[in-house]
């Protein structure tokens, strides 16, 4: 399951779900894309058996990087095996961790990239993350709700989603205020199905999609309200 909707940013009850897949001996994977690095993840925890996360969103490090946690005593199959260098003389995946599942020439240069944005935001404490970007979120709420003709998909609480806010303006397609809003004030989001058309049938937007909104640690009040001015004026 998804910690997080990429769509709408909806937080999903991982910890209530892991109970009840832990009593029923089902492991649980977790997808932590939309949180790695911007919402406090802790697997033990929570009862997540394995975690799937990418580096290049919360976790700020460059694209083409990733991890993925096992919980000890799992021994997963990998689906794809090669050459690791580690025991050459082995025509199999070794056994030894974390070599059985890392095949192939290794990206070394995204992983430092990625080990120096951890480092970073172990210094900035992602509780403190988390405060920031829910403070950004709770007031982009409150400013887009305002506007006519603009509705918001998803809780529309920031203590139960993300920092990713979802929305269409009636009478515009998304990807024209996509591309007003890029350029014009320079602002960008992303227009469509955002790669889930399940979640868009969900929400009754898989014909027309939504425009995506999102914020960083690195995003302040300014930022919300440029947002907001653009869309008050694409709304009139």
């Amino acid at each position: 399951m998804g910690h997080a909707s990429n769509v709408t940013g909806t937080l999903m009850p991982v910890a209530e779900v892991a109970a009840t897949t832990r009593s029923a001996g089902v492991p649980l994977l977790v997808d932590a894309a939309q949180t790695a690095g911007a919402y406090p993840v802790d697997a033990e925890a929570m009862g997540i058996d394995l975690l799937a996360f990418t580096g290049h969103k919360g976790l700020l490090g460059p694209q083409g990087t990733g991890g993925l946690y096992i919980r000890e005593g799992l021994d997963p199959r990998p689906l794809v095996e090669g050459g690791t260098g580690s025991e050459s003389a082995v025509e199999y995946q070794p056994r030894t961790m974390p070599d059985r599942y890392e095949a192939g020439t290794l990206n070394v240069a995204g992983i430092v990239g990625l080990g120096a944005a951890v480092d970073f935001l172990l210094e900035q404490g992602v509780e403190n993350v988390r405060r920031h970007e829910r403070d950004l979120t709770a007031l982009a709420l409150e400013r887009l709700s305002a506007i006519p003709g603009l509705e918001i998909y998803g809780p529309r609480d920031p203590d139960r989603q993300v920092a990713v806010i979802a929305f269409s303006l009636t009478g515009r397609p998304a990807a024209e205020v996509a591309h007003r809003l890029d350029t014009g004030p320079g602002i960008m989001v992303r227009a469509g199905l955002h790669c889930s058309p399940s979640a868009h049938r969900t929400i009754g937007t898989l014909e027309r999609g939504t425009v995506r909104a999102s914020f960083g640690p690195f995003n302040d009040d300014s930022d919300v309200d440029a947002l907001a001015r653009a869309l008050e004026e694409l709304a009139q």
